[in-house]
C-alpha cells in the first residue's frame, strides 16, 4: 500500500509573515510551522542523508523505493513541515505533518495506544474524541467513501473482529513504525476571508483517521505532532474530497522561502507566474513521478543514458518537498559531479572528498566560479539550478569554504528524488486536473497570484492580509511562522477561472 512520506523539516514558531491572499468565497488559511532552516546550513552532510533514508523507507511499501538502511538519524538536526487543522464540534486543534506522498489526513484518538501525549517541539498535543464531537459520525464498509480507498489500499474492512462493520486502515513503515484505526466523518474547519475580514465559521465535512495505535518512532515524544496530512492525489485526501465537494481547486502550489529565515506560502489553487513551465505526470503512480530525459552543466547534456531514469518499480523521478536533500540514480551520479567538477577545473576551487561526498574548497562567491545546472524534462520543461541550489556549505578551513554537492547518489537504486534543495527558491504548482507538475524560479517572500478552478459557488474578492494578521493567535511559540493558505472557491453553476493577488 502506498505509505506516508514524512514530510520536510523540523518546527519553531515566532515570525509571521504577511502574506496575503485574494480569494474567491471559500478562501480558507492554515498556519505552517517550521523550526530550524529549511537548508540544513551547519548540518553535517552525512546527518542529513540519515534523515533522508529513514523517511525514504516509508516509501517502500508503495512498491516504488526501497532504500538500503544506515545508521541512525537525530531529529533535532533537521525539520518536517505541519500545520494545524481544527476538527469537529466544537473545534479542536490538531498538528498534523505535511506529507505529499500519502492520502490519507489521520490524527491519534482518545484510545490511541502508543501515541505520544507530549511533544518536544514545544507543541501542545490532542486526541480526537468521536463522542465529544457532536458532528463525528464513523464510516462504515458499506459507505461510498470508504469503498474508494480500496483500490489505493487506503482502507480495509476485516471480516473479523469488526462487530460494528467499521471501514479501518492499517500503515506500515518500512522503519518498523506503524499506525491503526478507523475512518470518522465531521467538520474540518477553515478560515474563511470574506472582504476585509477573516471569519472562522467555514467549514467541510470530510472523511479521516483516528488512530487507536501508534508504534516505533511515531511513538517517541521528540518529534511528535498528532498525525500526518497526506497531499496525495488518491479518493481518500483531502484535496480530493474538497474537491468532489466543490469547494476547493484539485490542484496546490507552494513556494518555500530558501533562506534560513524560511517561510513561504502552500496553496489549494494554482500559483499563476508567466515563466512556469510544466511536464506531464507519470500516469498510475502513487507519488509524483515525472520524466527526466537528460541532466545539462553549463548548457552541455551530460553523457547519461535517458533510460537511467525511466519510471519502474524501483526508478523514476519524484518530486519529494518532505526530503532535504536531493538523490539521484547510481548511474546518473559519476557524471554528474564529473560535470561539475569540470566546469571548475580551471578556476581556484579545489576538490577534497570530506566523509565519502564530493566537496570543494573555495574562496570565492560560488555563485561566480560554478555552473548553472539544467534538469530538462519531457514536454521541454528544465529546471534550473544555481549553485546555491545544489550545493551545501559544510565549513571552513584556513579561510576558505567547503561546499559540497547535495545531489547524492542511491547505491543499487535507479530512483532521482528532487527534495528541498532543488525546490527552494521557486514556485511549484501540482496540477492535478490537468496530471502535469510546473515550477519557475522566484522570490517566494514576494507576491504571488493565484487562480482556482471548481464547479459550484460564487467568487468573491477579499483582502488577504487578515490571513497573516489574525492567524496568530493559533500559532505556539516556535521560531518561525510559513503561513500555509488553502484557496477554496465557490464558482456559480459553471465552471470558472480567475486570478488573484497574495499581497
Amino acid at each position: 500500500m502506498p505509505a506516508p512520506i514524512a514530510a520536510g523539516f523540523w518546527i519553531s514558531l515566532a515570525l509571521i509573515f504577511p502574506a496575503a491572499v485574494v480569494v474567491c468565497g471559500f478562501p480558507a488559511a492554515l498556519t505552517l510551522e517550521r523550526a530550524f532552516p529549511r537548508t540544513g546550513h551547519g548540518l553535517a552532510l552525512n546527518q542529513l542523508k540519515e534523515r533522508d533514508r529513514v523517511r525514504h523507507r516509508r516509501i517502500l511499501q508503495s512498491g516504488v523505493v526501497d532504500f538500503p538502511v544506515e545508521g541512525t538519524y537525530d531529529p533535532y538536526l533537521v525539520g518536517l513541515y505541519f500545520t494545524s487543522v481544527q476538527l469537529g464540534t466544537p473545534p479542536q486543534e490538531f498538528y498534523v505533518q505535511i506529507d505529499s506522498g500519502s492520502d490519507v489526513l489521520w490524527v491519534g484518538c482518545n484510545s490511541c495506544s502508543g501515541c505520544p501525549t507530549s511533544s518536544g517541539l514545544k507543541i501542545s498535543l490532542n486526541l480526537f474524541n468521536p463522542s465529544g464531537s457532536s458532528t463525528a459520525s464513523p464510516v462504515s464498509c458499506s459507505d461510498q467513501r470508504c469503498t474508494v480507498g480500496f483500490q489505493s489500499s487506503d482502507s480495509v474492512c476485516p471480516t473479523q473482529n469488526n462487530p460494528n462493520n467499521q471501514c479501518s486502515y492499517t500503515f506500515q513503515y518500512g522503519d518498523g513504525s506503524g499506525t491503526s484505526g478507523y475512518y470518522v466523518s465531521d467538520l474540518m474547519h477553515l478560515d474563511t476571508v470574506v472582504g476585509s475580514s477573516l471569519v472562522s465559521n467555514s467549514s467541510a465535512t470530510v472523511v479521516f483517521g483516528c488512530s487507536t495505535a501508534a508504534t516505533g518512532d511515531l511513538t517517541k515524544t521528540d518529534r511528535a505532532v498528532d498525525g500526518i496530512f497526506g497531499f496525495g492525489q488518491q479518493g481518500l485526501s483531502i484535496v480530493s474530497q474538497l474537491y468532489s465537494q466543490g469547494v476547493a481547486p484539485n490542484a496546490f502550489s507552494h513556494c518555500l522561502i530558501g533562506s534560513n529565515s524560511g517561510g513561504g506560502i502552500l496553496v489549494l489553487g494554482e500559483i499563476v507566474e508567466p515563466n512556469i513551465v510544466y511536464t506531464p505526470l507519470v500516469q498510475s503512480q502513487p507519488h509524483y513521478n515525472l520524466n527526466l530525459e537528460s541532466i545539462s552543466v553549463n548548457g552541455q547534456i551530460l553523457s547519461i543514458d535517458s533510460s537511467v531514469f525511466a519510471t519502474s518499480n524501483n526508478g523514476g523521478t519524484i518530486v519529494d518537498s518532505g526530503t532535504t536533500l536531493a538523490y539521484i540514480a547510481e548511474e546518473a551520479y559519476a557524471p554528474f559531479v564529473s560535470g561539475i567538477t569540470s566546469a571548475v577545473s580551471q578556476s581556484s576551487v579545489r576538490s577534497v572528498a570530506s566523509s565519502g561526498n564530493q566537496c570543494y574548497l573555495t574562496t570565492s562567491n560560488i555563485s561566480e566560479v560554478f555552473p548553472t545546472v539544467s534538469l530538462n524534462f519531457a514536454g521541454g520543461a528544465s529546471m534550473l539550478l544555481y549553485p546555491e541550489d545544489y550545493l551545501l556549505q559544510q565549513n571552513s578551513i584556513a579561510g576558505a569554504a567547503v561546499w559540497c554537492i547535495g545531489f547524492q547518489q542511491i547505491e543499487g537504486q535507479g530512483i532521482t528524488i528532487l527534495g528541498d534543495l532543488f525546490l527552494q527558491n521557486k514556485i511549484i504548482v501540482y496540477d492535478l486536473t490537468g496530471q502535469r507538475v510546473g515550477w519557475t524560479n522566484y522570490d517566494c517572500s514576494l507576491a504571488v497570484n493565484v487562480s482556482a478552478s471548481t464547479a459550484n459557488g460564487k467568487s468573491t474578492y477579499v483582502n488577504p492580509t487578515q490571513i497573516g494578521q489574525n492567524s496568530s493567535s493559533r500559532n505556539t511559540p516556535l521560531n518561525s511562522i510559513l503561513l500555509i493558505i488553502i484557496v477554496a472557491l465557490f464558482l456559480s453553476n459553471v465552471s470558472a477561472l480567475r486570478s488573484f493577488s497574495l499581497l
